[in-house]
């Protein structure tokens, strides 16, 4: 099955076979050995250049258990965060600090709209609470991706901390985390990392995992600093899925041996491969080429297709395309073309959309 969702995607054998390893105990020193090999790789795939500046923080637990440690772990007694809402995950993101009641007024843009830095520059200086800035990267609600370089040097500028969930983004979007002093990156395996959900991580300036060190602890699972010793090594104070780490470790050894800048391009190549043959048939996308990402978009629906009626005549010929979300759900359908995948199955697939588009 080819998997065009935004995660999980489909992987290599390679990174299969690498769940195929022997069993080894977590409070080993095979594990430990696994584990900061993993840390050491993630560091030289994101922060080239600065890995002495970032630890590497690993989590049992998909995307969402990174965003929520790394949002829930930054903030001090008596203050606030501040969330960019654009999209689904940015209310993810609000929903988080709200149950807490942490947050202050969210900024929120419409979902196709990306989030305004001078807006946020005022809205700054209006709340000196607060404390950190939250916003996601690449917003899978519709494909679009936000202004993170543009957005960094505001919280910057206000010495405020960024947080920045690009869960759907390492691998697939340039950033420059140390370049831009983003304090926290949020990420996952099943992704443009291509590798099995269920183990995630966070990229964390190492000045601020000290001063959060004494931080509240609002989770016990999920306080970041339980999982990072005082010299920056990962620890495990949980059982941890082992094998899902070895797989994550191979994954990483793929996108190095192919570059994170040439892993960028191909799903760039792809993305344009599937966004000229879809203008060819008449699919519009939801977004202009502006604002679109490089690894996922958003279509209108055809006329005279439901997005069921599209989604099963092509799971039928071996193709998962994934829904709208919220008020787009009847109205939008998605592509994903992160994975393990080749031009072409990208254009064996597209041959197949055609076939559904021109029958409807």
């Amino acid at each position: 099955m080819m998997l065009l969702n935004p995660g999980p995607v489909n992987v290599s054998e390679r990174v299969r076979q690498a769940l195929l390893r022997q069993d080894i105990c977590h409070r080993e020193a095979e594990f430990a050995e696994l584990l900061h090999g993993i840390q050491g790789k993630l560091l030289k795939a994101f922060v080239p250049g600065g890995e002495s500046d970032y630890a590497a923080v690993l989590i049992t637990g998909s995307g969402t258990a990174a965003v929520e440690s790394a949002v829930m772990s930054s903030l001090p007694h008596g203050k606030r965060m501040l969330i960019l809402n654009n999209g689904v995950y940015g209310e993810r993101l609000s929903q988080m600090v709200g149950i807490h009641r942490l947050g202050v007024s969210e900024l929120k843009s419409e979902w196709t709209v990306k989030p305004d830095p001078e807006r946020l520059r005022l809205a700054l200086r209006q709340h000196p609470e607060v404390h950190g800035v939250a916003m996601v990267h690449h917003e899978t609600t519709t494909g679009l991706l936000n202004p993170v370089k543009d957005i960094a040097e505001v919280v910057d500028s206000q010495n405020r901390v960024f947080i920045l969930d690009a869960v759907s983004a390492l691998a697939g979007e340039t950033i420059d985390i140390a370049g831009a002093h983003i304090y926290m990156v949020a990420g996952t395996a099943g992704k443009c990392i291509q590798g099995f959900p269920g183990v995630s991580f966070v990229l964390v300036r190492k000045g601020f995992l000290e001063r959060m060190r004494a931080y509240p602890k609002r989770s016990w699972y999920l306080h970041l600093t339980h999982y990072v010793d005082d010299h920056g090594e990962g620890t495990v104070p949980f059982t941890p899925a082992v094998q899902v780490y070895y797989a994550f470790d191979e994954a990483l050894n793929e996108l190095l041996e192919e570059g994170v800048v040439k892993r960028i391009q191909r799903y760039k190549k792809m993305a344009t491969l599937i966004r000229e043959r879809m203008a060819k048939l008449g699919v519009k996308p939801l977004l202009t080429p502006d604002r679109q990402s490089n690894t996922i978009t958003a279509y209108y629906l055809p006329e005279g297709l439901s997005y069921q009626a599209l989604h099963d005549r092509l799971k039928g010929q071996g193709y998962v395309i994934y829904a709208g979300q919220g008020n787009l759900e009847n109205k939008i359908f998605r592509v994903a073309n992160m994975g393990a995948l080749t031009e072409a199955q990208f254009t064996a697939f597209l041959d197949a959309v055609e076939q559904v588009v021109t029958a409807a």
